[in-house]
């Protein structure tokens, strides 16, 4: 299990693994998420890294006559 302490001026250090695993390298920029009690980080990429995400996604709906 990894753990992190907060420093006085609230900051933390990510465990090497963890950010190896994100891909996260020094710099990357990292959004900031609470849910409850839960803190969730989540790397912001470029919207060119997405190309190619759905590809192959099914985009076909099935829509009321009167919808169409």
């Amino acid at each position: 299990m990894n753990t992190v302490t907060i420093s006085n001026e609230y900051q933390i250090v990510i465990p090497k693994e963890i950010g190896d695993a994100i891909g996260a390298k020094p710099g990357t920029r990292l959004e900031v998420l609470s849910y409850d009690e839960k803190i969730v980080l989540v790397p912001i990429r470029p919207m060119r890294s997405m190309k190619g995400a759905f590809k192959g996604i099914n985009t076909e709906i099935e829509r009321e006559e009167d919808r169409i």
